[in-house]
């Protein structure tokens, strides 16, 4: 288990398969590999890994998540999806084996290797 010093509140993603979930939570933490290895002093958001130029999840395991919201009529899937990812995310930061920190910025939960 990681060290995170911060917030250590998580939630239950629902609506998804555990298979489903393990596939998400495998990708994210791929993802935070290579952010660390790169930007080992700079902090992160699921923005920074999963939005901008990555933002299009078709063909992902993040795929799931927006399918799900859509499915349901949710009124911005997109938005309703990325929450979900980002309490996966946090899921991640909290079993890896690394200390973290994490604070909130402008109403957006980032993370920092320590």
């Amino acid at each position: 288990m990681s060290i995170i010093k911060g917030d250590k509140t998580i939630r239950t993603v629902n609506g998804i398969t555990p298979k489903e979930e393990q596939r998400i939570i495998d990708f994210l933490q791929g993802a935070v590999y290579c952010w660390c290895k790169n930007r080992k002093d700079e902090w992160f958001s699921l923005r920074e890994l999963m939005g901008g130029d990555n933002f299009y999840w078709e063909s992902t395991p993040l795929e799931p998540l927006y399918t799900k919201h859509k499915a349901v009529g949710a009124t911005d899937p997109v938005k309703s999806a990325g929450k979900d990812c980002g309490w996966l995310l946090k899921k991640v930061i909290i079993r890896d084996s690394r200390d973290f920190e994490t604070d909130k910025f402008e109403m957006t939960r980032k993370y920092k290797w320590k």
